[in-house]
């Protein structure tokens, strides 16, 4: 049976709690029609302090996540799974009740209407009374709820965040937000009953709180350990995140809500706080543990920037595809996108662990449309070099490369950069022989014929090389006769004849299988019949214009099941899931293998890097959505 008051009165409204604020939006609306502003102001202020506190939490989860800035000083080095961010998910629901809280209390002091603009009394006294009644009071209720029963029915829900984040800061029971709704509610009404009240006050009293919230879950150490070595009594007035960490982690010390004198005291001060203090606030500007994996992303458009766990860490949790508010955040995404390239330097964004291996996703900050510049190629050619180079200084085992950052055209699917250093102690991974094994296992085993546009690419040739070695009939759709006979040449020569050139679309319309390496318009795919199924490995996926025909995935794996705090997904892949490309550089860390994998994919390892994906727990997209779990 659920605990009385620790459940949420609108959890189950989902998003149409945000409904509860409708009253407040329109008394606002109704007063500014007839003109009488001044009725609604507490309406106006309660919405306004309502945004900027989201705001604040927003903001920082925004730097906490922010990997390539905080990574030397996360205190909790784990990642922030789905979980987490599920459980988490209605972080805000204690904004929405206080502000409740404080339109009844309008009605109960009607005096509150008229507060001045300020008051500097007032900032004296709200300090005064948080400090003598809040900071004891918070710190005598959060000892209690500590206990055997409080915890078990209460207090467990907000530690069973393994690693704290700004959102944690609000996520708890019903019963712990009453209370603390009267913690932070005490010094503003106090003050307020004095006489000393103003609304610059309760703005800056009720932000500050946040902020100190916030700054305490933030899981980044922000304060520098010299500030209390010259002031050593400042760590009793004010927390660090790392004092709040191991609290979290250790759960019985340090109990204070932001002034560690209590826990003084009250003699549950943790022995450690200082030392690992200082120890996180040293490690500024040091690498701090080096990945063994490292995926090199790129960005795909300016919308799908926004898919990163320091924008929104919820929308980043789920796959990504095109939404309303993407618009209101396109300018600020827009100078965020020239300020990367004026940086010009790849940014840290994921990371995971799997088998106690790290493995990090790095982004080069170039979106996909520069990739097709010919004045573009250089520099970023030069990118992957610095990223390249830069994991080889780190010690990192294996760098994959994403779609186009291994492109032909660009660098010959790596190849240029392994020639040109040919000492180089990472190993660079394009991960195609993955995909094309991914590509070729969806094939029905008893097809005989098969269509293939994109026919001499590096995935079409292996494709096709894989294909008529089976028996396979594959009509490769080329203009280029001699690049069709160099493929048809490296088939053995009792297969040659079941590799087919084709130039024109007209000549699959008898074939049902159609394995797409290059954009195939809707009037290119009428000539297919019905019932065709389009397979896929073409960047980006073709429409789905046919209703008669059914339309394949981008080639991808779910990870093993054992993986742990991966909490964003990879574009519009579902959760857990990345492009077979990635998986191929996941499968060669696992592995072990010391070779490089750029060029030309070698058709004899298609099953053997198969059979090692499938070993290690890794599937295909295809099974997975047939596992009913």
């Amino acid at each position: 049976m659920v605990a009385p008051l620790s459940a949420w009165p609108w959890e189950n409204l989902g998003i149409y709690k945000y409904l509860l604020f409708g009253p407040f939006v329109a008394k606002v609306i109704e007063a500014m029609i007839h003109e009488e502003t001044h009725k609604a102001s507490w309406c106006l202020h309660l919405l306004i302090l309502c945004a900027l506190r989201a705001s604040i939490h927003q903001l920082w989860g925004t730097y906490s996540n922010m990997l390539f800035l905080t990574r030397d000083r996360r205190i909790v080095q784990e990642g922030v799974d789905f979980k987490q961010i599920d459980r988490e998910w209605d972080w805000d629901n204690f904004i929405i009740l206080q502000a409740l809280i404080a339109s009844m209390a309008y009605y109960i002091f009607p005096f509150l209407a008229n507060l001045p603009l300020w008051d500097s009394r007032g900032f004296i006294i709200v300090l005064m009374l948080h400090m003598t009644v809040s900071e004891p009071l918070f710190y005598w209720v959060h000892r209690c709820f500590h206990g055997n029963y409080l915890f078990t029915h209460y207090h467990s829900l907000h530690h069973s965040s393994p690693v704290p984040q700004s959102f944690t800061a609000g996520y708890a029971t019903f019963l712990e937000h009453l209370i603390l709704t009267a913690v932070i509610g005490i010094p503003v009404l106090g003050s307020c009953l004095i006489g000393c009240g103003s609304i610059s006050m309760i703005y800056a009293y009720v932000l500050m709180f946040d902020f100190l919230k916030c700054l305490g879950h933030c899981n980044v150490e922000v304060i520098p350990h010299q500030v209390f070595e010259t002031f050593p009594f400042l760590r009793y007035l004010l927390y660090t995140p790392t004092y709040h960490v191991l609290h979290h982690t250790e759960m019985d010390s340090n109990f204070c809500l932001f002034m560690p004198l209590y826990d003084a005291l009250g003699k549950t001060l943790n022995s450690k706080s200082w030392e690992l203090h200082k120890e996180m606030s040293s490690n500024s500007g040091k690498c701090g543990r080096v990945p063994d994996f490292v995926f090199l992303a790129h960005v795909v458009d300016i919308t799908a920037a926004g898919h990163v766990p320091f924008v929104f860490r919820t929308f980043a949790s789920l796959p990504f595809k095109t939404r309303i508010f993407m618009l209101a955040i396109w300018p600020g995404t827009f100078v965020a996108m020239l300020i990367m390239w004026a940086w010009s330097k790849t940014f840290l964004i994921t990371f995971y662990n799997l088998r106690g291996r790290l493995h990090q996703t790095w982004a080069v900050p170039r979106f996909g449309f520069q990739y097709f510049l010919p004045f573009c190629k250089e520099g970023i050619n030069n990118l992957i070099e610095q990223a390249i180079l830069r994991a080889d200084r780190m010690g990192v085992k294996v760098i994959s490369l994403a779609a186009l950052n291994k492109n032909e055209a660009l660098n010959g699917g790596g190849t240029l950069f392994v020639n040109k250093h040919p000492n180089l102690r990472v190993r660079v991974v394009h991960g195609n022989t993955l995909t094309a094994a991914v590509i070729l296992n969806d094939i029905p085993k008893d097809t005989e014929e098969v269509f293939l546009t994109g026919a001499t690419s590096k995935l079409g040739r292996a494709i096709a090389l894989y294909l008529c070695r089976r028996r396979v009939r594959v009509l490769m759709l080329t203009l280029s006769t001699e690049r069709f006979k160099g493929i048809q040449k490296e088939a053995p020569a009792d297969c040659q004849n079941y590799l087919v050139q084709v130039t024109k679309y007209q000549a699959a319309q008898n074939c049902k299988t159609w394995i797409v390496g290059k954009w195939v318009t809707p009037r290119e795919q009428s000539w297919a019949p019905s019932g065709t199924h389009f397979h896929q490995f073409v960047v980006p996926s073709i429409l789905a214009f046919r209703r008669d025909c059914t339309y394949g995935e981008l080639a991808a794996m779910k990870l093993p099941d054992d993986v742990q705090g991966l909490g964003s997904c990879e574009y519009t892949m579902d959760r857990g899931v990345v492009h077979a490309c990635h998986a191929g550089g996941v499968v060669h860390i696992l592995e072990g293998w010391t070779h490089h994998e750029v060029g030309a994919i070698d058709v004899d390892r298609i099953d053997v890097v198969w059979e090692a994906a499938l070993k290690h727990g890794l599937k295909p997209v295809s099974s997975v959505k047939k596992d009913p779990q």
